[in-house]
C-alpha cells in the first residue's frame, strides 16, 4: 500500500465519502464531490484559508508548492504528521478543510440570474 492509499484509509475513518483521484502526479482527495486535500511528495496537504492557516503555521507546516523550482504556492498546507495518530484531532482538522473547500467552491460558482430573458419579437 502506498502513502496515498494509506492517507485515504485514515481519512475514510474520520469523514464520509472519502475517495482519491489521480491527478498531476499526485492524488486529489475528495469528500463526495468536494476536493479538500491532496497527496504529493508522499505528504498529505489540506485546504486552508484565513480561518485555519495559523493552525498549520504554528506547527511549522508549509504551503504546497506544486513546482519545487518555482516560488508559487497553493492554498493547501502539509498536515502535521502527528495528527495521523490522533483520530479525534484528525476528524476536526478534516472537517474544517472540507468546510473550507465547500465554501470556496460556492464562492466560485457563477451567479445565475433569476430574471427572465426577454425574447425579441420578430
Amino acid at each position: 500500500m502506498d502513502f496515498a492509499d494509506e492517507a485515504i484509509e485514515w481519512l475514510s475513518r474520520v469523514a464520509s465519502g472519502v475517495r482519491g483521484r489521480k491527478m498531476f502526479g499526485g492524488v486529489g482527495i475528495y469528500s463526495g464531490e468536494t476536493f479538500f486535500a491532496l497527496v504529493a511528495y508522499d505528504r498529505l496537504w489540506f485546504k486552508v484559508d484565513d480561518s485555519n492557516r495559523i493552525d498549520f503555521e504554528v506547527r511549522g507546516m508549509k504551503p504546497f508548492q506544486p513546482f519545487l523550482d518555482r516560488p508559487m504556492t497553493m492554498s493547501y498546507y502539509e498536515l502535521p504528521p502527528e495528527l495521523l495518530d490522533d483520530p479525534e484531532a484528525l476528524r476536526v482538522w478534516t472537517a474544517r478543510s472540507i468546510a473550507i473547500a465547500r465554501s470556496a467552491k460556492k464562492a466560485k460558482r457563477p451567479k445565475v440570474s433569476t430574471r427572465r430573458k426577454r425574447v425579441a419579437k420578430q
